[in-house]
């Protein structure tokens, strides 16, 4: 803890104690019961590895890992517990609550940054009313005084928490503060103008922030949206930046969601719970359609309920980095609310190594050369938060083009991830048929220039070849998908949960099929899946693979 925290932790615990509530805002967080029912029988994942630390156990191993401590000292486990709806659950989460209060509500512990501290406060002012119940009153004291604690840290304390989403949680956590308690009138200005600041610095005018994590976007939105719930709800004056930065938001949101609801998986995101997203969109009010071609880089691609979403812009360096993936050029595709091509996924609370993996090209439906990634990470053997990570051979120059005709819709994309390793630019277009039932993709690796041309000499060189280099497209499959290859290996079946066939055919190439996993969070381990590779050669400075992915009448 930094010694500006530390003197801050000992000034509020000066301050005048909250003694009620004024007003109460209604619950706005939601959980998972399975989550809730893992943390109830003391299941923890911790680095990758599942600490079971037995029933009614929840400060224990688990806060070694400062990821884990992190998770647990913010309360989001409140909500799933709360899901799990059953008196036995209530009442452990009112144990646990005042225990924390015993243990680390004077301000000792590791729970004590400011956006930890902004998103207990707000589950605990959420669920406050099973937290009272049959509370004895020297608990109820003891619960307004520490919430009195907290909102005189956040006050102090909120400049110190990373700009982004840490930020948003910090401010959101005060704001509530300064609607619900009594006596604590003082900070509920001084935290909206904050955030209409932080609205107006952050949330760009395509709706999008710097981490380019969809699941990011969707929290940072959710927490703004309950904000003006409240405040509008209480009647007070709220910065118009807010209402701005909500209606930049709703159109980006919309456009990276898929036929179920959920998000698109890139840079650390997961897929977030779509009854959440929709109820946060609903709260907003705001009846925007989705952003016309995509948004926060990503481009979209829709017909007849078929969706590509593709990475479509440089690596985020800026806001969370030690997250970003190299994912440029990599898809994920939906058909109806099925998912069909994903990426790996956020190894979030797993192992150093699995973190990195996922984090590689491979790791996503995207091609590699050569099995390299087209991005390398300062530091990505470490699962902590380092803002300010450098990326390295990330790729620099990336352009963009559409098209619409009578045919369909179609996007071309090129990177330079791969120009300082091989010399090569890699270029993909992916096109979607007005009728859905057709995604028509072309791969091309090549090399313009003399410079390049002499660098991916050099390149098959050193790995023992003459001007002849393998890459490869990777198509990964959700858990819930079956495939077999057929006709020689050259077309690969793809069968939905729903009995529908999607065909994965690479232009004659011979199709390889590989296990792999899926990292999907709330599961205390990733689950088997799939993918399709296709492999080519870069002869003579150019290499293509051209694939469709059609679905038959």
């Amino acid at each position: 803890m930094r010694w500006r925290d530390f003197l801050a932790l000992r000034m509020a615990r000066f301050a005048a104690p909250a003694k009620a509530f004024k007003s109460q805002p209604d619950p706005r967080s939601y959980g998972l019961a399975t989550r809730g029912l893992q943390v109830l029988a003391g299941n923890h994942l911790v680095q990758g590895d599942v600490v079971e630390q037995g029933k009614g156990v929840l400060w224990g191993a688990a806060l070694d890992d400062p990821e884990t401590a992190a998770e647990l000292h913010g309360f989001n486990w409140l909500d799933d517990v709360v899901a799990v709806d059953t008196p036995e659950a209530r009442k452990q989460a009112q144990v646990w609550l005042f225990d924390w209060i015993a243990r680390f509500g004077g301000g000792r512990g590791d729970g004590w940054a400011p956006d930890v501290t902004g998103r207990r406060v707000v589950r605990w002012i959420n669920h406050a009313i099973l937290i009272l119940h049959h509370a004895e009153p020297d608990q109820s004291r003891a619960y307004f005084a520490a919430l009195g604690h907290q909102s005189r840290f956040l006050l102090k304390r909120w400049k110190s928490a990373h700009a982004g989403f840490p930020r948003f949680e910090a401010l959101t956590g005060l704001v509530y503060c300064g609607l619900a308690l009594e006596g604590q009138d003082h900070v509920l200005a001084p935290a909206l103008r904050a955030l209409g600041r932080e609205c107006q610095r952050e949330i760009a005018q395509d709706g999008g922030i710097s981490s380019r994590n969809p699941e990011e976007l969707m929290e940072i939105f959710t927490l703004l949206s309950s904000v003006n719930q409240a405040v509008s709800s209480d009647g007070d004056y709220i910065n118009p930046e807010i209402i701005r930065a909500l209606q930049r938001m709703a159109p980006a949101i919309r456009a990276l969601r898929f036929g179920d609801g959920t998000m698109a998986r890139f840079h650390g995101g997961d897929t977030g719970q779509a009854d959440r997203i929709d109820q946060a969109l609903a709260d907003a009010g705001i009846g925007s359609p989705a952003r016309q071609g995509g948004a926060m880089g990503f481009a979209r691609l829709s017909a007849g309920g078929t969706v590509v979403l593709m990475d479509s812009a440089r690596l985020p360096v800026i806001g969370a980095p030690e997250r970003a993936h190299a994912s440029t050029l990599a898809v994920e595709m939906y058909s109806g609310k099925l998912p069909v091509l994903v990426s790996m996924g956020s190894a979030r609370g797993f192992s150093a190594n699995l973190h990195s993996a996922a984090r590689a090209t491979a790791a996503h439906s995207a091609v590699t050369i050569a099995g390299a990634s087209l991005a390398r990470f300062a530091g990505s053997g470490f699962v902590r938060r380092i803002y300010g990570q450098q990326l390295i051979d990330a790729p620099r120059k990336i352009t963009l083009q559409r098209d619409n005709n009578q045919f369909g819709e179609a996007v071309l994309c090129s990177h330079d991830g791969y120009a300082a390793s091989f010399g090569l630019t890699h270029s993909r277009e992916i096109a979607v048929l007005h009728t859905g039932a057709e995604v028509q993709g072309h791969d091309r690796i090549f090399a313009k220039t003399t410079a390049e041309k002499v660098r991916f000499a050099a390149a098959a060189a050193d790995m023992g070849q003459n001007r002849e280099l393998p890459f490869a497209a990777h198509f990964r499959l959700h858990p819930d998908a079956r495939v077999a290859l057929d006709m020689g290996d050259t077309v690969a079946s793809v069968t939905l949960q729903n009995g529908e066939v999607w065909l994965l055919r690479a232009d004659g190439l011979k199709l390889t099929l590989h296990d792999t996993i899926y990292f999907e969070q709330g599961r205390l381990g990733p689950r088997a899946t799939k993918e399709v590779v296709a492999t080519s050669a870069v002869v003579e400075y150019e290499g293509v693979i051209r694939w469709t992915l059609s679905r038959p009448a």
